[in-house]
């Protein structure tokens, strides 16, 4: 193997902070699942030193890519389509954790790089068929967390620690949660009601 000279160094340590912020993970994790030292994945981070090809096969496998999306240059026309970052599907909720916290994931599910925005992004399973034909019983859909939606969107819900898939209506101080199917009650989040928009659906990725 040749030696790695600074630009092979300056490309891995480019590729490998663009990753790990697409996958919203962090450094001491990332480290963690390596069982590597934070000191020598740091050293990888600012370009100081290089891994050996072993620990590269490693990083490629953890974070669900190429070996060359490591070790070159990043080509923006050909990548953008072929990246592919993990996504945490959420099982039950944990009160008072932030969504994606450890405890409320279940395991984790590769997603095309150009379907998620920036920000975290993770995927519910859908239960009960209260939003059917749009999205039926037990498919996994897409989120993107945020705080509001617009009229009309598809939002996850948190209602008293349980995850609803409805749209969105706001009237006046009111958000009335409709389904799609119309064989089932809307929902009115008054102020008595313990209820927050965690995000907003962005595809159903896996219909059942």
């Amino acid at each position: 193997m040749t030696k790695p000279n600074d630009v092979n160094k300056q490309t891995m340590s480019n590729n490998l902070k663009r990753l790990l912020n697409e996958r919203n993970l962090s450094q001491a994790e990332f480290s963690r699942r390596l069982d590597v030292k934070p000191t020598t994945l740091s050293d990888w981070f600012n370009g100081k030193s290089y891994p050996r090809v072993n620990r590269i096969d490693q990083m490629a496998n953890v974070l669900n890519v190429e070996r060359t999306s490591l070790t070159e240059p990043r080509k923006e026309s050909e990548q953008a389509y072929h990246d592919v970052i993990q996504i945490p599907v959420l099982g039950e909720i944990a009160c008072g954790e932030p969504i994606t916290a450890e405890q409320n994931i279940d395991e984790y599910m590769p997603a095309p790089a150009f379907i998620t925005p920036n920000g975290t992004n993770f995927y519910l399973k859908a239960e009960g068929n209260s939003m059917e034909p749009t999205i039926k019983d037990g498919a996994l859909v897409l989120i993107h967390e945020q705080p509001t939606v617009e009229d009309g969107e598809i939002a996850a819900v948190l209602i008293d620690n349980e995850a609803t898939l409805k749209r969105v209506k706001h009237q006046g101080d009111t958000i009335i949660l409709l389904p799609d199917n119309t064989t089932f009650n809307p929902i009115l989040l008054t102020d008595d009601v313990d209820a927050r928009i965690l995000g907003k659906a962005i595809q159903v990725v896996n219909g059942l």
